[in-house]
């Protein structure tokens, strides 16, 4: 017995594969549809009193929303007796609705569920003509105003007078020759405020500062227009400096002569006669 005992002990078990567990597979969840009440916005700077957002598809106004689960284009409607807004779900008769927008704002309360899938999920105007009002991205679209409100103003504060004056002339016209160089900082800081996009592409523009130079030159005399606005020449001789090209904008077109090889002449001899 002892030596079937020791035996026993000694016989060799063969090594098990350890296996290993798979792990659950974790699938997506959708994300969930929130009822709550919802507000939309026109968008654009324009708020009319009233607008009318189209509200079923017909030939002349397409209302579809293609499904990419099954290849098919869904036509849409809005029936206020009806709890989807795609005509393939709908029954019976259905009494047709209208999309009003008062004052660039439509708020639809949480029992209208029907209209309110229509315009967050189908309607092909969303995020064109107007969007869903959302308190987050409001947040970072100011904050990316600010930020280039920042940009165009610190920008404006250490410009140079003349090449503040040749922006202002885009905004104001011929008046800004009227205006001290205190007057054109101040408007020009109001004006990267107000509208600092634009103003920084037209510090970014060198044909802004150009046109400028050329208007100046034609103020003090030293280059002229023809009455007919085609042909630059020199004050003093008469001399034909340019043709300026059919439909064109005679001082842009100058602006651009100026950076040929024969017009960096002329713009250094005006430099030259308006210092």
């Amino acid at each position: 017995m002892a030596n079937k005992a020791i035996a026993e002990e000694n016989i060799e078990v063969a090594p098990q594969k350890k296996v290993k567990a798979k792990p659950v597979e974790q699938k997506p969840t959708k994300p969930q549809w929130e009822i709550k009440d919802r507000t939309y916005l026109l968008r654009g700077k324009k708020t009319p009193l009233t607008y009318t957002l189209n509200s079923k598809h017909t030939r002349k106004y397409s209302m579809l929303w293609f499904d990419e689960n099954t290849g098919k284009q869904e036509e849409l409607r809005y029936a206020t007796n009806q709890s989807s807004p795609l005509v393939s779900e709908q029954k019976g008769e259905a009494t047709l609705g209208h999309i009003v927008f008062r004052e660039g704002v439509l708020t639809v309360p949480k029992e209208k569920q029907n209209l309110q899938k229509l315009l967050s999920l189908y309607h092909p105007a969303r995020n064109k003509v107007y969007k869903e009002f959302n308190a987050v991205d409001i947040a970072k679209d100011d904050l990316d105003i600010i930020d280039l409100q920042i940009d165009a103003m610190t920008a404006a504060r250490n410009m140079d007078v003349d090449f503040a004056e040749a922006i202002m002339r885009v905004e104001v016209g011929s008046s800004v020759t009227k205006m001290s160089s205190k007057e054109i900082k101040r408007d020009l800081l109001i004006f990267a405020r107000t509208n600092p996009q634009l103003f920084l592409e037209l510090a970014n523009d060198d044909n802004v500062q150009l046109r400028n130079f050329a208007i100046n030159a034609c103020d003090a005399g030293i280059i002229k227009l023809s009455q007919d606005q085609r042909n630059f020449s020199w004050a003093s001789n008469g001399r034909k400096l340019m043709q300026v090209p059919f439909d064109e904008n005679p001082y842009s077109a100058f602006a651009a002569f100026l950076k040929t090889d024969e017009g960096v002449e002329v713009f250094k001899s005006i430099e030259k006669k308006l210092k």
